[in-house]
């Protein structure tokens, strides 16, 4: 098997499982009763609608796409592989022709407001970093769940805000759709 071949295998399947999950989350054979509270230690998301859902939506959808792609350090296309902010990058330009800088520093500056972490929404762009600098961008998609290209030897994957390395080392965000 090719290593093209296994990569849109593994996006494909990533689609598959997001797809299954919402399509079971939709089902509700038409019941009024309210969801189980989420057990105490588990981390509640407030939903921020995005100003314009169907943007929101394919910039979601093409991020999500792209679990799978390999990391490549300077990489900006799913032929030759992403780094962090070539991912974020990529997704913005192909989904709402929108021209973002390319280093997670330069993403961190662009002018716009930066939001609480409680009114997250999707699309919105995630920093982390350590001592006041910015080293990694994702985008977030819900739920406190980002996708990001995390490091060498990986591929672009969907990890939770809530996960320890995540959590300890958020810096911020910022919404460029409008």
């Amino acid at each position: 098997m090719t290593p093209v071949s296994t990569g849109l295998r593994r996006r494909a399947a990533a689609l598959m499982l997001l797809m299954a999950t919402a399509a079971l989350a939709a089902c509700g054979g038409g019941k009024t009763s309210r969801p189980a509270p989420p057990p105490p230690s588990a981390k509640v998301w407030p939903s921020t609608p995005p100003a314009n859902p169907q943007v929101a939506n394919a910039v979601l959808m093409r991020a999500i796409g792209l679990v799978g792609t390999p990391y490549l350090y300077g990489g900006n296309t799913p032929e030759s592989g992403f780094d962090c902010s070539g991912l974020v990058t990529y997704v913005y330009r192909e989904m709402v022709d929108l021209k973002l800088p390319r280093t997670s520093r330069e993403l961190a500056a662009v002018q716009g407001p930066k939001i609480d972490p409680q009114r997250l929404a999707t699309g919105d762009l995630v920093f982390f970093g350590s001592r006041g600098n910015v080293s990694h961008v994702g985008i977030y998609v819900g739920e406190g769940r980002f996708v990001h290209a995390p490091s060498s030897g990986g591929t672009v994957r969907l990890d939770s805000l809530g996960g320890h390395y995540w959590k300890d080392h958020y810096t911020g965000a910022k919404r460029v759709l409008h």
